[in-house]
């Protein structure tokens, strides 16, 4: 199997370093990762300047290609260039922080996932929540050992998936949970302070978890009560009823009938 590693959180980022090595058990794996840190970038893809690359060696061998771009070109830059052959398998992360909710939207570690389903690829983000000092490590181990079950459980190819990883802790996560994004927000926060000048400058609030609603059976949730959880996503964002329930509908462009 052949194995494209990419994240957001650029290429000397933790949890991509954890996470290579444990990889190898399932196939031969390119990393292919940005050169600076690139949360929360969403989707966004360079297309107004070139974009510049470095091969970064360590040891005498090569470890990976940075990118000076997304996380989305990361993938395009994989697929289309670095890669050997076609990647088998597409995973983003070990991200710093849990990517759940309609933060899942701003993510730019679940953005290179669904850049790798967007070329028909099996692609997995894998995010652990900070709220505790993190232990990639045992993550990156039981990281791998789900996604061969996923892999084996679900064969088809191009499907896109979500997991986070809870808090760390001594005694581990409590278990597995298949759940749906959480989407109803009860709060955002901008948090303004001033410089030593007296000029204004704001954080914008990322709280995952105290900015939703902590509705059961979701990935916000069961995240928080200690469990991993997996997201199946798809980026088709039509809205399906919405479409049947307009169908019949006779519209018409000409100015006078609206007036």
């Amino acid at each position: 199997m052949n194995i494209l590693l990419v994240n957001d959180d650029g290429i000397h980022a933790p949890g991509l370093r954890a996470l290579r090595e444990p990889l190898t058990k399932l196939g031969n794996v390119q990393v292919v990762a940005p050169l600076v840190e690139q949360s929360g970038v969403g989707h966004g893809i360079t297309y107004l300047h070139p974009i510049m690359v470095k091969e970064i060696r360590e040891q005498g061998e090569h470890f990976g290609w940075a990118v000076d771009g997304s996380p989305a070109d990361c993938v395009k830059m994989g697929v289309l260039e670095f890669c050997e052959h076609e990647p088998d398998l597409i995973v983003s992360g070990i991200n710093s922080g849990a990517n759940v909710g309609i933060n899942v939207l701003y993510s730019g570690t679940v953005a290179a996932a669904i850049e790798g389903a967007f070329f028909g690829i099996t692609s997995i983000a894998v995010s652990l929540s900070q709220r505790t000092p993190p232990d990639y490590a045992a993550t990156a181990e039981r990281a791998v050992v789900l996604i061969r079950q996923l892999l084996e459980r679900c064969p088809e190819k191009g499907l896109l998936w979500n997991v986070n990883f809870p808090d760390t802790s001594d005694e581990g996560p409590h278990g597995v949970r298949t759940v749906p994004m959480g989407v109803h927000r009860h709060s955002d926060t901008i948090e303004k302070r001033h410089d030593p000048r007296g000029r204004p400058y704001y954080w914008s609030g990322v709280d995952p978890i105290r900015n939703h609603a902590l509705e059961p059976g979701t990935d916000i949730r069961e995240l928080r009560d200690g469990y991993v959880t997996i997201t199946p996503l798809h980026f088709d964002l039509s809205e399906k009823s919405r479409i049947d329930e307009l169908a019949d509908t006779k519209w018409t462009l000409d100015v006078a009938d609206r007036t």
